[in-house]
């Protein structure tokens, strides 16, 4: 994986204990810490507000979720399916997402900062007023992918599909899109000021500016 920033990865000590999801709920507040949790179906679940510290997800299902408020900081999520999970509002903070499937999930209003998607399925996932600090998606597909009105900090999309995604009311300065495969997006033409992206792709947006290139 190449990135133009450092990046801050997950801290997790190796000395995790197995555990259930359920032991959330043994805390006055929801809450799991310095643990690995493996095999589960969590589906439909709500929570809010639920804390989450140094934690290993392993094939587990959390579809149709609703975790409002979540704050999950030193979490890594493997080969787990979130499709249409809600993490709204949430704080994300050192998590990494791999070999996921999150068709449909929510991030909308979250705050992320060092987190990265790597081999995931994330198409009609929502990110809307997300503020994203440090962040990585990596030979992922977001396709029709909704970034309405984020704030992108050192943000990079390294060889993905972002085919019919949605950037309306967010700016691409300073972003690389130049490795990524699409056909449409959704954007403005003043949100692609200050845009990386490839000959090809620069020749196709100049389409949107009514210029015929000769080649």
């Amino acid at each position: 994986m190449t990135k133009s920033f450092k990046m801050e990865l997950p801290k997790i000590t190796s000395d995790l204990e197995t555990a259930n999801f359920q032991d959330i709920y043994n805390e006055e507040e929801p809450y799991l810490a310095n643990c690995i949790i493996a095999n589960e179906i969590m589906d439909n679940e709500e929570i809010d507000k639920a804390v989450l510290s140094k934690v290993i997800f392993k094939n587990v299902t959390f579809k149709h979720a609703r975790l409002e408020r979540i704050d999950m900081v030193d979490t890594v999520f493997e080969n787990c399916d979130l499709s249409n999970a809600y993490f709204g509002k949430g704080i994300i903070h050192r998590v990494a997402f791999k070999d996921c499937k999150l068709m449909g999930v929510d991030f909308s209003e979250a705050n992320m900062g060092n987190v990265s998607f790597e081999n995931c399925m994330a198409n009609f996932s929502s990110f809307v007023d997300t503020r994203l600090k440090q962040v990585i998606f990596n030979h992922s597909s977001l396709q029709s992918t909704n970034y309405y009105g984020c704030k992108f900090s050192k943000v990079n999309f390294e060889e993905c599909d972002i085919d019919e995604a949605d950037f309306s009311q967010t700016s691409l300065k300073g972003i690389d899109i130049s490795t990524c495969t699409f056909d449409r997006l959704n954007i403005a033409l003043e949100s692609l000021d200050g845009c990386i992206v490839s000959t090809d792709q620069a020749i196709g947006f100049s389409k949107l500016l009514g210029l015929v290139v000769k080649q």
